[in-house]
């Protein structure tokens, strides 16, 4: 009785396990249509928005000049100023995620990945942003090869430059340093260093979440979808990201990577 019953605990757990399974999957997939949804669906009233902001500026500024001037219709030309900001401040987000869908439900792909190509490859992207500046990047020599989709790579260590380069434009001499770190068994890791402002370590915790920002828009642009859309990525190849950080200490992001990424895994998502 005792191996009958051992048996029927262990198809018990295992229907369980398969309950709890499908209801995570079900889940993401109600959570990726929802994104969806709402990233295409909020383009056209947003394209209402700017287009009929444009035509009342036009409508104010056939007024005669001295009206014009007026402090009420410049008050109304402030209101129009502040709704297309807005707008196209709407229109960032709604690009963000649909960067995220993408990232989540996008064919993985994998190869092996040089990084160290994948990091020149991400610079040249970026080179109108450092354009001006004097940087000084130190690139390890011994950066590993990873197995990953290359497309998704790619966006995630644009997104990691980026905000390298963003946060450390208040620093005289200003520094990006990209090193390879000890990691567990069958995993490899890096990590992006910048000597920029940094953030409250306090409020790590929310910094990989989307439109999480820790900075005021006014000093440092951007919605708050970058990082959240590194976590889809490195999520989707089973790895980790995190950050440390102090203010006006710049900020570490640390990447570990399975050496292995397992193929039958993106054969079933990619039939899926």
């Amino acid at each position: 009785m005792s191996g009958e019953n051992d048996q029927q605990t262990v198809e018990g757990l295992r229907a369980e396990l398969a309950r709890s399974q499908q209801q995570v999957a079900d889940m993401a997939a109600a959570q990726e249509e929802f994104l969806r949804a709402v990233s295409h669906d909020l383009r056209a009233p947003l394209r209402h928005v700017t287009s009929y902001g444009t035509l009342v500026r036009e409508v104010l500024g056939d007024l005669p000049s001295d009206v014009l001037q007026g402090a009420e219709v410049q008050e109304a030309l402030g209101f129009l100023a502040t709704m297309d900001q807005s707008a196209r401040r709407m229109g960032l987000m709604i690009d963000g995620l649909q960067a995220l869908v993408q990232a989540s439900r996008a064919p993985l792909r994998l190869q092996p990945v040089l990084l160290a190509d994948a990091i020149a490859q991400a610079r040249g992207t970026l080179a109108a942003a450092e354009a001006g500046r004097h940087v000084e990047w130190r690139i390890a020599l011994d950066l590993p090869t990873l197995q990953a989709d290359p497309t998704l790579l790619q966006a995630l260590l644009v997104q990691l430059l980026t905000n390298a380069l963003k946060f450390t434009r208040p620093v005289a001499q200003p520094c990006i340093t990209v090193s390879v770190d000890v990691a567990p068994a069958g995993h490899v890791a890096f990590t992006v260093q910048d000597n920029g402002v940094g953030f409250d370590p306090a409020r790590a915790g929310t910094l990989f979440g989307v439109f999480q920002r820790l900075h005021r828009e006014t000093d440092f642009e951007g919605v708050g979808t970058g990082l959240a859309l590194c976590r889809a990525v490195a999520q989707r190849h089973g790895a980790q990201i995190s950050a440390t950080a102090a203010l006006g200490g710049g900020c570490a992001v640390r990447v570990v990577w399975p050496v292995e990424v397992l193929a039958r895994e993106a054969l079933a998502f990619n039939a899926s």
